[in-house]
């Protein structure tokens, strides 16, 4: 599913262990609402952005 995200121009994610218990109540409920797996995987978006962004701000600082 990442590699699919990034082909279609989509912010991967990553499912959280603390995340999963959530992601797989909106698989189990994905045909009676798709909001539970619609909202698990935009908050985990969030998370991946905000990590990535995080990295790349990352700066070395010179000792000298």
């Amino acid at each position: 599913m990442f590699k699919e995200c990034l082909k279609n121009n989509i912010m991967p994610f990553i499912i959280l262990d603390k995340d999963k218990p959530y992601y797989i109540r909106g698989l189990k409920e994905y045909d009676k609402d798709k909001r539970y797996l619609i909202d698990t995987c935009l908050h985990s978006q969030d998370i991946y952005e905000d990590i990535c962004n995080q990295l790349l701000n990352f700066k070395i600082e010179n000792d000298n």
